[in-house]
């Protein structure tokens, strides 16, 4: 099979071709003229593999580079487990070693002896972790005697041999198979917590150690954890330990949040003018995260300065130096929505890679001292939900049921951005501050309902307090373990960086069309706020300073918004009573979706069988335990509450309780919750 297509603008012939389990794309470049090309023509060819069988794609990796098809190997390792796992990779490598080219062809031998190499030189290199977290060593001591007898055939032959043995001592020690996160120091044990020595600390100090710990969780992080495949599985009955590395960094922005927010509500005795000052050292401490280009913790700072139990302080914020106030907004900008935080984009774009942050001259004279840096730590909510998007909006698999590997390309452009970002943190050298790493572990973990109890005894609900007003950039709600994060508008076509790649323009055409938020990486917690703390709702004084409220109904009325060419769209997240648990798998539903068509897609993503559709009911699942029973053949779209974004699939006639009926209070550290008029008002965090 093969069809072909000419591009006029420059001069090129796209074709593809199905080749023994494999569908290429393969692009002829013209030198001179156009086709068909004549004799004073050059032209150049290049294929790259658009999907295929999963044993294909893996034989694949040992011909891809004679094939002209060179990146396939690291798109390969970087995104496999999303489609199949090691162990199978491992023994469909092994069959194939066990019967390699005949002696006589010994041009052949030796090539695919150097493509053997390759791939497992590069996989132990860049992936060590997949073999150390086999569950035993057999395929490797079957693999090892299959490999080259050449130098670089031994050198791998070794490196898997000391793996196994590794394997092999685990097995015999009992609970010694744990979570690769277990590695990571313990905090020091809590000690009497001072909310006001912070003050006592150089922001520059606060800055470097917060960066230190960003830093090191962000070398540690494993790219291929932020797959919207894998990041959707981490609620799953027995998958507690998938995508760690995230949680860790989740773990640490929820701890700097919670540490700005204690800090500013733990002495309630405080007056509004010493309470100022705390605001006014956090802003500074954001201010030389800024210049170190650590946005991570830039944006948890941020985030709890505008969280209601801070925001709602009035009297506080009056106190505030007006200097202060103003670099607080012109940080804030950095995170504004506009044109899907394209500021916050480019800052990446421009800086992901240089030794120094590009700030004014103002800021770069109070530039840190005291570390070697500098590299960048991104907010990594971004990447999360690029990834996502692309796993819910894009097809695992085409028609024929190959697996599409060009989906994979493109996810690998996004990790492949993170990985130029660790590579510029490598080379980062930072001094431990003992005391002020045991002021930051003694920080109390509150939760909302303290945080909203401490907030109205520093100042009562509906309390006047004229003066001037501060609007934040988000409204958020402190929680202690669900960070979330949705998205709403349109991506920067150029993306983060200047990758040479569709996928920018594909992520930008699909954002363009999300109407609603959509939770797909990350999750919204739609619990009800605490009785007796309920936050007033926000108003804008007249005298108020630049406001940069995000927020918007959480679910659009068709009727009250002019449309944009193409359908709306929303993604909500679709569970089935498994036998090994609950899976929550995310889907696109456009505003031409009808019920079947969304129940189908859901099967599909729950590898169901998708025929079998009429067999179920969608439910969705609203707060306080109701149930929305969407009509067989409604509008999906349209016949949806916007109070929830979680449904399940029920088998008709079936009696099947649902598992937890307030799956809204379940919380999974993601990133941080926004709140404004009774919870129903959310907007976009990347």
């Amino acid at each position: 099979m093969k069809t072909t297509w000419y591009c006029p603008l420059d001069l090129s012939t796209v074709s593809e071709s199905e080749e023994d389990g494999i569908i290429y794309t393969v692009v002829v470049k013209q030198g001179h003229g156009s086709p068909p090309a004549g004799p004073q023509s050059t032209a150049s060819r290049s294929q790259h593999v658009k999907a295929g069988t999963e044993e294909k794609l893996v034989l694949h990796l040992l011909h891809s580079f004679s094939m002209g098809d060179p990146s396939f190997i690291s798109i390969f390792l970087s995104t496999y487990r999303s489609f199949t796992s090691t162990q199978r990779v491992l023994d469909i490598l092994t069959d194939r070693l066990g019967n390699p080219p005949g002696e006589s062809k010994s041009n052949t031998r030796q090539m695919f002896n150097k493509a053997v190499c390759m791939v497992f030189s590069t996989w132990l290199s860049d992936y060590p972790e997949d073999f150390r977290s086999l569950n035993d060593p057999s395929s490797l001591l079957r693999l090892a005697p299959l490999l080259p007898t050449d130098t670089s055939g031994a050198e791998i032959k070794g490196r898997l041999l000391r793996i196994a043995e590794e394997l092999s001592e685990k097995a015999l020690l009992s609970g010694s198979l744990s979570d690769p996160s277990r590695g990571v120091a313990s905090p020091p044990e809590p000690s009497e917590f001072d909310a006001t020595s912070i003050l006592g600390f150089p922001s520059s100090v606060i800055a470097e150690q917060l960066t230190r710990i960003e830093t090191d969780l962000f070398l540690k992080l494993v790219p291929y954890h932020c797959l919207g495949s894998l990041w959707s599985q981490r609620d799953k009955k027995g998958r507690e330990g998938v995508c760690w590395s995230v949680r860790a960094t989740i773990k640490q922005f929820n701890r700097l949040a919670n540490a700005v927010t204690a800090s500013c509500l733990w002495n309630t005795s405080l007056k509004s003018q010493q309470r100022a000052r705390l605001l006014e050292k956090w802003i500074s401490v954001a201010e030389a995260c800024r210049s170190r280009k650590n946005f991570s913790s830039l944006y948890a700072i941020l985030s709890a300065l505008q969280s209601n139990p801070i925001h709602r302080l009035r009297k506080t914020w009056q106190e505030t130096d007006r200097e202060a106030v103003k670099r607080y907004e012109e940080l804030s900008d950095i995170f504004s929505e506009k044109d899907n935080f394209s500021q916050s984009r480019e800052l990446l774009k421009e800086e992901g890679t240089s030794k120094f942050s590009n700030l004014d001259t103002k800021i770069n004279n109070r530039r840190f001292t005291g570390s070697c840096a500098q590299g960048t730590v991104p907010y990594l909510g971004i990447f999360l939900r690029d990834l996502t998007m692309l796993d819910t909006a894009v097809k695992d698999r085409l028609e024929n049921g190959f697996i599409n590997f060009d989906k994979r390309r493109r996810e690998f452009e996004v990790i492949a951005q993170i990985r130029l970002l660790q590579s510029s943190c490598k080379n980062s050298i930072f001094r431990t501050d003992e005391t002020f790493v045991k002021w930051y572990h003694s920080a109390p973990t509150l939760c909302e309902e303290e945080s909203y109890k401490l907030s109205n005894q520093i100042e009562a609900p509906g309390e006047p307090s004229p003066g001037r007003g501060l609007n934040p950039t988000v409204i958020i709600t402190q929680c202690p373990d669900a960070l979330s994060a949705v998205a709403n508008t349109t991506m920067d076509a150029d993306g983060i960086f200047d990758f040479p790649s569709p996928v920018n323009h594909l992520l930008s055409k699909l954002y363009k069309h999300v109407k609603s938020p959509s939770v797909s990486c990350l999750d919204v917690d739609s619990s009800p706020p605490p009785n007796d703390a309920t936050p007033p709702l926000l108003t804008t004084p007249s005298t108020a300073v630049k406001s940069h409220r995000r927020s918007v109904s959480c679910g659009n009325n068709p009727t009250n918004n002019k449309r944009e060419a193409g359908p709306e769209m929303r993604i909500v997240k679709i569970r089935m009573d498994l036998h090994d648990g609950n899976l929550y798998r995310s889907i696109l539903v456009t505003s031409n979706d009808k019920t079947p068509t969304v129940i189908s897609s859901a099967l599909d993503k729950h590898n169901q069988n998708a025929q079998e559709a009429s067999k179920y009911e969608l439910i969705q699942l609203l707060p306080e335990g109701k149930e929305l029973i969407i009509p067989p053949t409604g509008n999906v779209f349209y016949a949806m509450s916007s109070a929830s974004v979680d449904f399940l699939l029920r088998r008709r006639g079936g009696n099947t309780p649902i598992g937890s009926p307030n799956l809204g209070n379940e919380t999974s550290a993601t990133f941080p919750r926004i709140k404004a008029k009774g919870r129903r008002l959310v907007r976009t965090l990347f």
